[in-house]
Formats: structure tokens, C-alpha cells, sequence
């Protein structure tokens, strides 16, 4: 018999995911963009004018579920994609000005994430080293 789920890693980090979500749900609404258009301009915020397979690999996705947010932000106005002029297979995503601000206002979800879990932003920063590494070391098995 399979442990209870409360004593399950995977089910606790998947219903944490949700939680997470739902948190952030009403400020992302107010900002006119999804959790995935969050994630791309995050990534594109790191790194500016990535292309989309490398956007996809830092977010580890796949490339085909980058595109669509990707194109949702560029009818927005919170993005630019235009083909490589080496390799036209390669779409750059960069950030226009409104990207980069609305990618500013954002901060308000790690805020929120912080006041909301009740714990001191240095506990939250471990726990994340603590996710990151097994994420780390379970990617590694699959080499």
C-alpha cells in the first residue's frame, strides 16, 4: 500500500505548486498576464533576447510550450520575437520597456510569497536550495 499522501515529497511540492499559484493568481490578473507569460519574462530578465529553445531549457520545458506565451507577450507589447539572422529556425525573444517594468511590478509575488508563508526570507531561501538540489540530483539519474 502506497504511503498516505501528507507523507508523500511529490504530493506535498505538487499541492505547494497550486498553493503558490493561487497566491499569485490575482496580482498576475491585475498585471494582464499568466504564470507561463510570468515565467518567460522572468527568464528573459536574467538573460535578455534569449532565443525560445533557450528559455525553454531554463525553464525546463519543452520549446512548442514556450511559443504560445511567447506570442501572447508580443501582442501585448511586453516582448519582441524576431528570427535569427544566422539560423531563421531561432526565434530571440527581448523584452520591450513595458515588459521590463511590468517584469519590475512583479516583485510583489515574492513579497507576497514571504509574508504569506509566515517564515524569514533567509528560511524560504534555504528550503529552495534544499528543492533545487533534489531537482538536481533527480534530473541526474535520468543521464
Amino acid at each position: 500500500m502506497p504511503l498516505p499522501l501528507d507523507n508523500q515529497l511529490c504530493f506535498s511540492l505538487y499541492a505547494t505548486s497550486i498553493a503558490i499559484n493561487r497566491a499569485y493568481k490575482p496580482m498576475l490578473d491585475a498585471m494582464g498576464i499568466t504564470y507561463p507569460q510570468y515565467l518567460v519574462l522572468c527568464a528573459l530578465g536574467e538573460s535578455d533576447g534569449l532565443t525560445i529553445g533557450a528559455i525553454a531549457e531554463r525553464l525546463a520545458l519543452e520549446s512548442s510550450t514556450i511559443t504560445p506565451p511567447a506570442k501572447r507577450l508580443e501582442q501585448a507589447g511586453l516582448v519582441e520575437r524576431r528570427r535569427g539572422t544566422v539560423d531563421e529556425r531561432q526565434v530571440h525573444v527581448r523584452l520591450t520597456p513595458a515588459g521590463r517594468a511590468l517584469l519590475d511590478e512583479s516583485n510583489c509575488l515574492g513579497e507576497t510569497l514571504t509574508k504569506r508563508s509566515g517564515m524569514p526570507p533567509e528560511q524560504l531561501q534555504a528550503l529552495n536550495h534544499q528543492v533545487q538540489a533534489l531537482r538536481d540530483a533527480l534530473d541526474m539519474e535520468e543521464i
